[in-house]
Parts: C-alpha cells; structure tokens; sequence
C-alpha cells in the first residue's frame, strides 16, 4: 500500500515583545514572501494572514518535514526578509509559536480566519486569540509565556 497523508496546520507565531513592527504597507508582499519561503521548504500554503504583531499560515507539510526545523527556516528566511527587503534592521519574531492540526472539514474555515485578520483584531488582541485557539485544541500552556 502506499503511504497517503493529510498533515494540514494552523501555525501562529508573533513578533518580539508583541511589537507592532510589521508596517501595514509591507503585509501584502510579505505575505506573499511567506508563501514563497512555505513552497521552497517544500510545503504548501493555503492562507496566509496577519496584522503588525504576528500572522498566521494553513500549510500543508510532507511526512518528511520536521516541524521544528520547517519553523525556524520560515522564521529565519522571513526575518532577514524583513530586515533587506522590507528596511526593519530591527525586526525580530518571538521565541515559540502555536501549531494546531487542522481537519479536513475545518480547512475552509480557518482559511476564512486568517483572511479576516484585521476585522477580527479590531475586538480582540493577539493575546486573547491565542488563548482561545489554545483552549479549544485542548493544548496546556504557561501564563507566563502569554505576555
């Protein structure tokens, strides 16, 4: 038999210290710059979305893809994108990042998620959406690592 796979995730990681360091006019190429870095790791996006303090992609990953390392890759390649191309010699990611499965019969629907990024921050923080995709997926977390 051959080996099928459907290995779908929400990932979500945020800039340093929730700094509002990713500017408004660079969000579409950057996005799209994500989107490259996703596919030349090998994987597929699906969505990407995000306002100025963090973003959230739907990739869908190989069974050979180790997730720790497929992180630090986009967060690497994406950061340096930042500094060169998008002239934020500052810019950093936080340590860390949330990556929840996503079913089948879920995938358009977070999609739709993280297309409206900035209509769903205009009520809440990054902090409270964490939070509740956290809850919802059953996942522990420390407080501390919530700031």
């Amino acid at each position: 038999m051959s080996t099928y796979l459907g290995l779908h995730y929400h990932l979500i990681f945020g800039t340093k210290d929730r700094e509002p360091s990713i500017p408004r006019t660079l969000l579409a190429d950057f996005h799209d710059y994500l989107g490259g870095v996703v596919h030349g790791l090998g994987g597929e996006p699906h969505g990407i979305g995000g306002i100025s303090d963090h973003v959230h992609l739907q990739v869908t990953l190989k069974a050979t893809h180790c997730l720790a390392d497929f992180m630090r890759e986009l967060k690497k390649a994406s950061s340096l994108w930042m500094h060169h191309e998008g002239r934020q010699p500052g810019f950093a990611w936080q340590e860390g990042y949330c990556a929840l499965t996503v079913s089948p019969s879920a995938r358009k629907s977070v999609r739709r998620y993280i297309a409206n990024q900035e209509e769903h921050h205009r009520v809440k923080t990054f902090r409270e959406e964490l939070l509740e995709f956290l809850k919802k997926a059953d996942v522990r977390y420390d407080e501390r690592y919530l700031a």
